[in-house]
């Protein structure tokens, strides 16, 4: 049990004078005998949950009875008691919340051998609102605590020293904020251990619904806590600014309600001299703003007593303020193809202007050199062919292994560019005008610190200026707070309206898309981080005749997509399934090292009204049709799906046609190895694979199909027969279906099948767009449910991202930016950035003042780029050697002679194959770890109807298009970033 005290002050705060445990913290008992495996990882969790409680709790209990009770002591009195309070606001509340979650917990662990259930615990304890509101408020306040701590620290001596005691008498020597910051980690290390537990389960077990509901509890309640952080420290940033600002513009800038900071950062800004020497390097914080890009002085110093407790917040000199428009990313040498180009650019530049060097200075200038020694040496080459003697060194052969010896070294050098290309983020901003008024622009260049840092930059320098066009502000809004603005950024931008299946005498009717991903070696390391994922985007209909179909294939490699090719086919398209090629984990790793795709290329599967299936294998827009498959009662193919072997078509008469994968491991499926399974009168609108299994909707029913002996279990997933399932999009532990009559969406467990959340989409776009709403179709992305409307509205609606239940438990947002007509499809599109891009390659020297062009090295790097022989040499040549003792010719000649050997360290090389040569010294001075770690995904969702129209907008000021024309509109989102 637990006895509190509950007193109120003069101020009105609540104190708790004693907050015990009546009872020791709670054990296991010993583990029993007879176990599963499973069983003892289960219990061997739970320790840990209680051992984390345990250690969590009395960390709360020292900041309580070991500081504020002394602090609040009328006798000593350090400082003000109403500070006191504010500093550790919320604590007493945490600590209580926590106290009873052990008590419960107790409870649980005494009967565990019996039960072995925690979930329903985690749910119970922390889906309460009161949990949300205590840490919300801590958190919010954290920062507010800190600089109360160090305005106290630096005005009261007394304060300090208590700090200091009381740290250098504590077990651990953990300071004060070591034990605040404890609150804002506890929620991600309960979601772990719940993972592992998880993972642990049992289908079958009574648990695993309990954790999955827990997990999204957590998940969702991590989520928000983080957004309040997240808000609280941009409101922090700002105040900052503002505070140390001079500038009463910019300060009334930065106070506006629709300022906010979307990222901030310390780099390192390098100025080069006349000749590329560094000149300067200096730190600056870097602040990008919705609209602004601010960058400030920094001056960190503290006092080291003080800093060694609490974090010093830093102060700041504003350098220069610009709008964000007026500002540019400048990129040179993106890629090998382009980068020889890049070069003469940057050297012209630098001739007309002396003050700055475009790209990495030295580099270029190696480059430079080594393009002229080419040069020379093919000119030396065209004068050694003329030679009439035959001489073991000077021939023809020595001259080109030369020539091919310095080519390659031209293209390593160009590959050291781009390795320090991306760490250098170069802004070209608005200078003062010159003498005649004209505008001028000058450079200026950053060091970031890692290649992710410098993609997140461009990314969001890029999405941040989209965000200010006007149909993404507003872009978005809230049923539940209409009125209000949301910040277009955190939101899907749309990035553009793309016009698709139309011709001059007819438009088809949209049926189909998808993407196949692809990987290009061309696009450059900062294209990627602000274009659309990599790959081609396919979209397929019907002719308004209905006897001919045709696809439309879209490049994104490039800032718009652009159609590249169109395939006409014999029969309407009715649906398309992308299938990936299933290769071994050393062979993933091969293509990912070589930053290819995997071997075979991709497969696609068109679905035809004939009933037939085309199996295209696909290498960029190189569509060949591999195979035909039909099913034998000849009926439309309304969907497909894939698993590991097989290859399922919901035909239109209510049978689903299972084609099995051909033996020897081959990725083509059988023709004569057709199944039918027959699952009513109504035709098989979609379906859904999930893992061995496959769902099938007929009618309101929908059946679970076992790949391998086709058995089946049905359930009804809405009461109403006229109710038709259209949709299916499986997240987590459950599954999200919309019907086809109906405006409301349900989700089922993907294990018990029970229904768990129905929410009407209905009353979200009413206020904008009246009359009767369906579902036309859905999409998960990236913790996103999208719903497209026959309306022609989208709305989304955030899901959890993890294990667990993707319940909808946020607000739903409704795309001000809509169709004229339904929403056809929406299609996520999804690549990742090769991760050998993401080598850090460009780390500062010590010996440079922050260039950071040279690679770390404990012994002075040579001047050269070393190549040496691995398995052939010239010492084997025909001829005589080159020497001017003619005694010396027949016999092996001494260490100090000229003759090549293997040994002697010459840059010739004779074979284009890796296997013949190797580099003296390699150039690869990044981290394995840091390239497995390093991931960066690009993702876009692209919806497809019927015209364009803009939404709560005047009459007068709204914006149409064509409402007959077929558009595409293209959304993005920021770059995810992970280690």
């Amino acid at each position: 049990m637990v006895s509190c005290i509950l007193e109120k002050d003069d101020a009105g705060y609540m104190d708790v004078s004693v907050c015990e445990l009546k009872h020791p913290p709670p054990q296991l008992s010993p583990m029993p005998e007879g176990l599963s495996s499973q069983q003892v990882v289960r219990r061997l969790i739970l320790s840990s949950i209680l051992q984390s409680e345990n250690s969590y709790l009395d960390s709360l209990k020292r900041i309580l009875q070991e500081y504020q009770k002394p602090l609040l002591d009328p006798q000593t009195l350090i400082i003000n008691p109403k500070k006191v309070r504010q500093i550790f606001y919320r604590l007493q509340e945490i600590h209580q919340c926590h106290s009873m979650f052990q008590i419960a917990l107790a409870c649980r662990v005494a009967e565990w051998d019996y039960s072995e259930k925690i979930g329903d615990l985690f749910v119970a304890s922390f889906s309460k609102s009161m949990v949300l509101n205590v840490y919300s408020d801590y958190i919010n306040n954290f920062t507010n605590a800190m600089a109360l701590i160090k305005k106290a620290c630096m005005s009261k001596p007394a304060f300090l020293d208590f700090l200091k005691k009381k740290q250098a008498s504590s077990p651990d020597r953990i300071t004060l904020y070591g034990l605040m910051v404890k609150p804002i980690q506890r929620f991600p290390q309960f979601i772990l251990l719940l993972q592992d537990m998880l993972k642990n389960t049992p289908r079958s077990h009574s648990d695993r619904l309990p954790l999955q509901l827990a997990l999204t509890e957590l998940e969702t309640l991590a989520e928000k806590l983080n957004e309040q952080k997240r808000l609280a420290d941009q409101d922090t940033e700002i105040q900052q600014l503002v505070h140390y600002g001079r500038d009463r513009s910019l300060n009334k800038l930065l106070t506006l309600d629709q300022r906010q900071l979307i990222q901030c950062e310390v780099l390192t800004e390098i100025v080069y001299g006349d000749k590329g020497q560094v000149v300067k390097s200096k730190e600056r914080k870097i602040f990008l703003l919705n609209d602004t890009l601010i960058c400030a002085n920094v001056n960190l110093k503290g006092p080291p007593d003080i800093n060694s407790l609490v974090p010093v917040g830093p102060k700041y000199m504003v350098k220069w303020c610009i709008p964000l428009l007026q500002t540019q990313v400048v990129e040179i040498g993106q890629d090998s193809l382009k980068c020889r180009n890049s070069v003469i650019t940057a050297r012209r530049h630098s001739s007309t202007s002396s003050k700055v060097f475009l790209g990495p200075p030295r580099l270029y200038h190696e480059l430079e050199e080594l393009q002229h020694d080419l040069a020379v040496v093919e000119e030396v080459s065209l004068l050694v062919g003329t030679l009439h003697g035959i001489y073991q060194n000077l021939n023809t052969t020595v001259s080109q292994d030369w020539c091919l010896a310095l080519q390659r070294l031209i293209r390593l050098k160009e590959e050291e560019i781009q390795n320090a290309n991306k760490c250098r983020l170069r802004l070209s901003v608005p200078g003062k005008p010159d003498k005649s008024g004209r505008p001028v622009s000058i450079m200026v260049v950053f060091n970031t610190p890692s290649p992710l840092s410098k993609i997140s930059w461009v990314n969001r320098l890029h999405l941040a200026k989209i965000a200010q066009r006007k149909e993404n502000t507003l872009g978005w809004e809230s049923a539940e707070d209409v009125g209000k603005t949301k910040a277009p950024f955190h939101c899907p931008l749309l990035t553009c309206k793309l016009p698709v299946l139309s011709s001059g005498t007819h438009t088809l009717k949209l049926e189909a898309a998808l993407h196949s991903p692809s990987q290009s070696s061309l696009l450059g390391f900062c294209t990627a981080s602000t274009s659309l994922p990599q790959g081609y985007l396919w979209v397929a209909g019907q002719g308004g005749n209905s006897t001919l179909g045709q696809v439309e294939i879209f490049s994104l490699n490039r800032a718009t997509p652009r159609l590249v090719k169109i395939v006409p086919l014999r029969a309407p398209v009715l649906s398309l399934e992308y299938v990936k090629e299933l290769c071994s984990r050393t062979e993933e790793k091969e293509a990912e090292k070589a930053q290819c795709p995997p071997k075979t290329g991709n497969i696609i599967c068109a679905g035809l009204q004939d009933g037939s299936i085309l199996v295209y294998g696909s290498v960029d827009t190189a569509v060949q049709c591999l195979l035909t498959l039909v099913n034998p009662d000849s009926c439309p193919v309304h969907c497909l799906k894939h698993s590991l072997s097989y290859l399922f078509a919901g035909l239109a008469n209510g049978k689903v046609a299972v084609y099995h994968k051909k033996t020897g491991g081959e990725r083509l499926w059988n023709v004569d190895s057709c199944r039918m399974v027959a699952l009513g009168s109504e035709p098989v609108s979609c379906l859904l694979t999930l893992q061995d299994t496959v769902w099938a909707s007929c009618s309101n029913q929908v059946t679970v199909i076992q790949g391998a002996n086709l058995q089946t279990q049905s359930f009804v997933a809405h009461s109403d027969p006229c109710c038709n399932v259209g949709h299916m999009v499986r997240s987590g532990g459950g599954v999200w279906m919309a019907f086809t009559q109906s405006p409301s969406i349900h989700l089922f467990h993907i294990e018990t099948l029970e229904a768990l959340q129905e929410v009407n989409i209905s009353t979200r776009i009413t206020h904008l767009s009246p009359g009767q709403v369906c579902v036309s179709s859905l999409l998960i992305s990236q913790g996103l449910l999208w719903v497209g409307t026959s309306q022609g509205i989208i709305l989304t609606f955030p899901v959890p991202t993890l294990e667990g239940i993707p319940k909808i438990t946020g607000k739903g947002m409704t795309s001000l930016n809509a169709h004229c007509g339904p929403v056809d499809f929406l299609v996520s599109a999804c690549s990742t950035l090769a991760s050998d891009l993401l080598r850090h390659n460009s780390i500062p020297s010590a010996g440079e003042e922050g260039d950071s062009e040279a690679p770390p090295s404990k012994e002075e790097k040579p001047s050269g780029m070393l190549l040496q022989y691995h398995l052939h040499s010239t010492c084997k040549l025909p001829g005589k050697l080159l020497t001017a003792q003619p005694e010396l010719a027949n016999l092996r000649a001494p260490p100090e002679s000229f003759e090549h050997s293997p040994e002697d360290g010459s840059i010739y090389e004779v074979s284009e194959d890796p296997d013949i040569w190797v580099r003296g010294r390699p150039l690869d001075w990044g981290k394995e770890g840091e390239v497995r770690r390093s991931k960066v995904t690009s993702i876009a969702i692209f919806s497809g109807g019927r015209g364009y129209r803009r939404l709560g907008q005047p009459t007068s000021e709204s914006t149409y298009s064509d409402s007959t024309e077929n558009t595409v509109l293209v959304w993005q989102v920021p770059l995810t970033l992970s280690q």
